[in-house]
C-alpha cells in the first residue's frame, strides 16, 4: 500500500511534465536560419518572450552560445553551449538544411556542433517557454534538446538522467567549467564531486544520496519540487522540498560555482518582499554545510589552497585568508592564498633559525589530510617547538595532546565551533606584508588580534578566579573538594559548570520537590542559595538504569552544543561514580503535556504560538546546529514552557548527533509509543525526518488539545488522533477535530492549513516529509501549504 501512495504521488508529481516538449506553442526556427555574434543582439526567442537563445557577449568580450531568462532585468543565463571557448566577434551559429546544426568562427572554422552526429530529419528547432531549445522532425518529434545536455542549471520540467551531469562555473562572473560536478551516476546514486580543473577528473565526493541501485532521474516538476526517483516512479529522496508555482515564479537549479545546489526562485509580479525590486532569492540548497564535507586528502578543498572556509548565508561559504596570506585573486574568494612572507628554506641556516617565525593560534581551525608527522608531545608546548623547529613544517594542529605537522600549501581549511584543538600556522616574524585595508586577510589579522587577546586575559582571569575559589573552599568547608573540575571533555569551549554532589543535593534540600519523573531519571527543583538564589531544575538519572552512562554523556554532548531560545538551558553536570546528574535553568510552567491536558482547555493563539517555538527549535537541531541533531523523542512531556509560556525543546537523553559527512544513521529503536515514525520498526536508516514526524503528532495534539490516544472516546474512530485526524482531511470535515473550540473554529482556516501540514508530516515515507525548515515556513505561511497525498492509517 505505502508503494501504490508513493506511486501515485510520484505520477502526480510528474503530470505536469510535458511528455513532448513540443506539444507547447513555439515560434519555428526554420532550417538555413543564423544568428551572428555582433551588436544587433538578435535571438530566437520563446512564445511568451521567457528565454531567449542566442549569442551573448561576455565581459571578457567573447560570445557564449546560451539560453538565458529574458524577461527580468538579470538576463541570468540557464544553459551554455561553449563556455569553455568563447567566439569571437563575427562568429555565426547555424541550422543548415542538412540538420547541423553548429557555431563556426568567422573564418568558417567549428566552435560547437551537437557532439554526436547530426539528427536524421530534422524539420526545424524552437526555443520553447519552458528554456528547452529543441530540434524536431516533421512529426513534432523531439530528435536533440538542450535539457539533454544541461550546463550547470535545471529549469521545471526538465529530467536529470542517468550518466548525465551539471557542472559548475567557475566563478561568480567566470561561466567556463568549475570545480565541481553534481552527477547521477549509472548505479543509481547521486554524488556531488570536487573537479580538477582544467583536466576535469574527479577528485572527492563530498555529497551522496546514498541511492545505489534505486535512483533513475532527477526531476524538477513544475510545482517547484526536484527528486530522486526509482525506475518504477517511486520517489527516492527531494533535493528541493520548498515547492513554489511556475505560474507567479521563475525558477532555476544550480550548482553554484562554490559547490552548493541551491534552488531560486523569482517573482513574476514584479515586486517582492517590502516592495523591493524583485531578485532571486534562494528557496532550498544542499549540501547544508560544504566546509565541513569536503576532506579530501589532496586538491584545494571548497575555498583553495591555504583558505579558510566557513559557512555564511544561504551555505555561502565564506574563504578568508590567515594571517600572513593574501588572496591569490582578489576579485575571486575562492582562488585560495599565498603567504606574504619568504617561506622557510630548509638550505638556508638563517631560515631554519626557529627565531625568525612565530606560529599564530587559529582555534577550531582544521586542515584535515596531508598529514607528514604525527606524534604525542608532551603538551602544547611541545607541538609548537617541533613545528617551529621543523623547516618542512607550515601548519600544526593540536588536539587532544596529539600533534599533526603538515607541509605547505594547506588544504581543505575550514573553522567551525564543532571542531575541536586549534591549529598553529607558522609566519616568519620580521616580513609579514598585510593585505590592504578592508580586505579578508586585515579582517583575519584583526580577528585573531581579538581572540588571543581575549583567550590571554580570560585564562589568566579564569586561573585567578579559580584559586581564590579553591582558597576560599578548602578553608571554609572540611569535606571534599569543592573546586569546578573541568568540562565535559566532549563540549570543551561551552560555558557549562561542573557541580559537585554535596552541592545538588544542598541545593534541592536532600533531592525533596519532585518536578517530574521518566524511565531513567527523576526531576528535582532547587536553588543556588550560595550564588545567585536562581532556580533551577536538577534531573538525576537512576543509576539502575540499563545504559544511563550512555544517556548521561548524549545529553551533555548534544545539548552543550546548543543555543538556541527555544531549547533547554544546560547550566551545568555532575558526574562523580553512579551520580550523575544534569542541571538545568528552571521551567516554571511545566510540560505542554500538563498545560494542554490537566487543566481546561488553553487560548488557541498559546497553542499556535508554541507549535511556532518547537518548529523553531527543531529547525535550529537539524538546520543552523553546527553539529546535525536528531532529537528522537519529541512529544509534549518533553517540550517545556518557562514562565512567559515560551516554548523550550528539553531532554536529549535519546539525541543523536551526524557526522558532518552522515545524511542518516541505524540504531536501536528510540522515542515514544504514538510519536515514533514508521522506519524505526523497518531497519531503515534514522535521518531528521523521523522528529518531523513526530511534530506533526504534536502539532495535531497542540491544535486539536486533545492527546494522540484517547480511550474514553465517544467514537471508535476518534480514539487514534492521527487516524481521525487523515480521515477528516480525506473527507473534507476537519472543523469536526474542533467541534467545541470556539476559538479554533474562528481562526478555521489557519486551522485546516496546520491540519495539513501535519498529514505532510506524518507521511509514511520519510523523502514525503518535508524538513524543518520547510514545514516552519508553512506554519508562518511565507510559502504555500500543498495538498498532501492521502495518508495511510499510522498506528504504531
Amino acid at each position: 500500500m505505502a508503494d501504490l501512495c508513493n506511486m501515485l504521488l510520484y505520477f502526480m508529481l510528474v503530470l505536469l511534465l510535458p511528455t513532448l516538449a513540443t506539444s507547447q506553442a513555439y515560434l519555428n526556427v526554420s532550417l538555413g536560419s543564423y544568428l551572428i555574434a555582433d551588436n544587433n543582439n538578435s535571438t530566437w526567442s520563446s512564445p511568451s518572450g521567457d528565454f531567449a537563445f542566442g549569442l551573448r557577449q561576455m565581459p571578457s568580450g567573447g560570445y557564449l552560445l546560451a539560453i538565458w531568462f529574458n524577461n527580468i532585468p538579470e538576463r541570468t543565463i540557464v544553459w551554455a553551449a561553449n563556455r569553455d571557448d568563447l567566439a569571437e566577434q563575427g562568429s555565426k551559429v547555424q541550422l543548415f538544411a542538412d540538420g547541423r546544426f553548429e557555431l563556426d568562427d568567422p573564418s568558417g572554422q567549428q566552435i560547437w556542433n551537437l557532439g554526436v552526429g547530426r539528427p536524421a530529419g530534422v524539420a526545424y528547432g524552437a526555443m520553447l517557454d519552458t528554456g528547452n531549445f529543441v530540434l524536431a522532425g516533421d512529426s513534432s518529434a523531439v530528435l536533440w534538446q538542450t535539457f539533454d545536455e544541461p550546463s550547470d542549471t535545471m529549469l521545471p520540467t526538465q529530467m536529470l538522467n542517468q550518466g548525465v551531469s551539471l557542472v559548475s562555473g567557475f566563478s561568480e562572473t567566470n561561466l567556463s567549467s568549475g570545480r565541481f560536478r553534481l552527477s547521477l551516476q549509472p548505479d543509481g546514486n547521486l554524488i556531488f564531486y570536487t573537479r580538477n580543473v582544467p583536466t576535469n577528473d574527479d577528485i572527492y565526493g563530498y555529497w551522496s544520496s546514498n541511492t545505489l541501485g534505486r535512483g533513475f532521474q532527477v526531476m524538477f516538476n513544475q510545482s517547484g519540487y526536484i527528486f530522486l526517483a526509482e525506475k518504477n516512479g517511486t520517489i527516492v529522496d527531494f533535493l528541493s522540498s520548498n515547492g513554489a508555482s511556475t505560474g507567479q515564479y521563475y525558477q532555476r537549479a544550480v550548482l553554484d560555482y562554490d559547490g552548493v545546489f541551491r534552488h531560486y526562485v523569482y517573482p513574476k509580479s514584479g515586486n517582492s518582499t517590502g516592495g523591493r525590486p524583485p531578485a532571486w532569492s534562494v528557496s532550498d540548497f544542499l549540501p547544508s554545510n560544504i566546509c565541513l564535507l569536503i576532506q579530501q586528502s589532496w586538491g584545494p578543498g571548497a575555498c583553495g589552497f591555504n583558505s579558510i572556509c566557513s559557512l555564511g548565508i544561504d551555505q555561502k561559504p565564506d574563504c578568508v585568508c590567515p594571517t600572513g596570506y593574501s588572496p591569490v585573486d582578489p576579485n575571486d574568494r575562492m582562488s585560495g592564498c599565498k603567504p606574504d612572507f619568504v617561506a622557510q628554506v630548509c638550505d638556508d641556516q638563517e631560515s631554519q633559525d626557529a627565531s625568525h617565525f612565530t606560529l599564530v593560534d587559529m582555534p577550531n581551525t582544521d586542515f584535515p589530510g596531508d598529514d607528514y608527522g604525527f606524534f604525542q608531545p608532551d603538551g602544547e608546548d611541545g607541538c609548537r617547538k617541533a613545528c617551529l623547529d621543523d623547516c618542512f613544517c607550515a601548519l600544526a594542529l593540536y588536539r587532544g595532546n596529539n600533534c599533526w605537522k603538515k607541509k605547505f600549501p594547506l588544504s581543505n581549511g575550514r573553522v567551525d565551533v564543532s571542531l575541536v584543538g586549534k591549529s598553529l600556522l607558522k609566519i616568519r616574524t620580521n616580513n609579514v606584508t598585510l593585505a590592504t585595508p578592508g580586505s579578508n586577510q586585515n579582517k583575519w589579522n584583526r580577528m585573531t588580534l581579538i581572540i588571543t587577546g581575549s583567550v590571554l586575559f580570560s585564562s589568566l582571569l579564569l586561573l585567578i578566579i579559580l584559586s581564590a575559589f579553591m582558597l576560599f573552599a578548602s578553608r571554609s568547608k572540611g569535606r571534599g573538594s569543592n573546586t569546578v573540575r573541568p568540562l565535559y571533555s566532549a563540549v570543551t569551549g561551552f560555558n557549562i559548570r561542573s557541580f559537585i554532589f554535596e552541592e545538588l543535593q544542598e541545593a534541592t534540600d536532600g533531592f525533596k520537590e519532585e518536578l517530574g519523573r521518566g524511565a531513567c531519571s527523576t526531576v528535582y527543583k532547587g536553588s543556588l542559595k550560595n550564588e545567585s538564589g536562581g532556580l533551577i531544575a536538577v534531573k538525576k538519572l537512576n543509576e539502575l538504569a540499563k545504559d544511563v552512562e550512555k544517556e548521561f554523556k548524549s545529553e551533555v554532548n548534544t545539548i552543550g552544543r546548543t543555543n538556541h531560545k527555544n531549547l533547554v538551558q544546560l547550566l551545568g553536570y555532575c558526574d562523580e561514580g553512579e551520580n550523575k546528574l544534569l542541571v538545568y535553568e528552571y521551567m516554571s510552567n511545566g510540560s505542554v503535556a500538563s498545560f494542554l491536558f490537566k487543566n481546561s482547555r488553553p487560548n488557541w493563539y498559546r497553542r499556535v504560538e508554541i507549535a511556532f517555538s518547537t518548529a523553531r527549535g527543531l529547525c535550529y537541531l537539524h538546520e543552523e546546529c553546527s553539529t546535525q541533531i536528531i532529537h528522537c523523542d519529541i512529544k509534549p512531556q518533553n517540550v517545556l514552557l518557562d514562565e512567559s509560556l515560551t516554548a523550550k525543546i528539553s531532554d536529549f537523553g535519546l539525541a543523536k548527533i551526524l557526522r558532518p559527512d552522515q545524511t542518516g544513521t541505524t540504531t536501536a529503536i528510540r522515542g515514544t509509543r504514538g510519536y515514533v515514525a514508521p522506519e524505526w520498526f523497518r531497519n531503515l536508516p534514522i535521518t531528521v525526518k523521523v522528529d518531523v514526524y513526530s511534530f506533526g503528532v504534536l502539532l495535531l495534539e497542540l491544535i486539536c488539545c486533545r492527546r494522540n490516544v484517547e480511550t474514553h472516546a465517544t467514537n471508535e474512530n476518534e480514539v487514534i488522533l492521527v487516524d481521525w485526524a487523515c480521515d477528516c482531511y480525506k473527507e473534507g470535515t476537519m472543523h469536526l477535530l474542533v467541534a467545541d473550540d470556539g476559538e479554533a473554529l474562528d481562526d478555521i482556516k489557519r486551522f485546516e492549513k496546520f491540519v495539513m501540514i501535519a498529514v505532510w508530516c506524518i507521511q509514511e515515507s520519510p523523502s514525503l516529509r518535508p524538513n524543518m525548515k520547510r514545514v516552519l515556513q508553512m506554519l508562518e505561511g511565507s510559502v504555500q501549504v500543498p495538498l498532501p497525498p492521502d495518508p495511510e492509517s499510522f498506528i504504531n
